[in-house]
């Protein structure tokens, strides 16, 4: 293998291992695992709870109206597609990644509802995941869309 296929092959196999860690995550938030530790971090969260249910569902909305405004741009890898384009309309022109932000933020709304140390660990982890996601497919754009510059430096989240 040259050296060059090498390198696309680990810039692939690293974008692959990111969207799997990603939806893995995402699914730890439907699944109860018996083996972590149940440690609630406040006990009376019915307040915490109200305010988590009504992220989750801004957060889905804004996640939904992301989705639609990418339309066949829409990938779960930070690589752009082929004959993609750069969307700055719609809810892109208010924020940079928002189906990220709103992934990280429907993750925030279970840690409020459950305020476990479970669902704490996975919101964190999914954090640091997307971080990741994003530096990748900010650097993508960049040198795919000569425009990605500017669109940055005006729409800074």
């Amino acid at each position: 293998m040259s050296k060059l296929n090498l390198k696309v092959y680990l810039k692939t196999s690293n974008e692959i291992i990111l969207v799997i860690l990603q939806f893995f995550i995402i699914i730890l938030h439907f699944i109860e695992y018996e083996s972590f530790p149940k440690i609630k971090l406040i006990q009376d969260n019915s307040k915490f709870s109200f305010v988590g249910y009504i992220i989750v569902l801004i957060a889905s909305i804004v996640l939904l109206i992301a989705i639609k405004d990418l339309g066949r741009n829409l990938s779960p890898f930070p690589t752009p597609i082929a004959n993609g384009n750069l969307i700055t309309t719609g809810i892109y022109r208010l924020i940079r990644h928002p189906m990220y932000y709103s992934i990280i933020l429907i993750s925030f709304g279970f840690f409020l509802i459950k305020l476990s140390f479970y669902y704490l660990c996975l919101t964190l982890s999914l954090i640091l995941i997307i971080k990741f996601k994003i530096s990748l497919e900010d650097q993508y754009l960049k040198n795919k869309f000569k425009d990605y510059i500017l669109y940055k430096d005006k729409v800074k989240y």
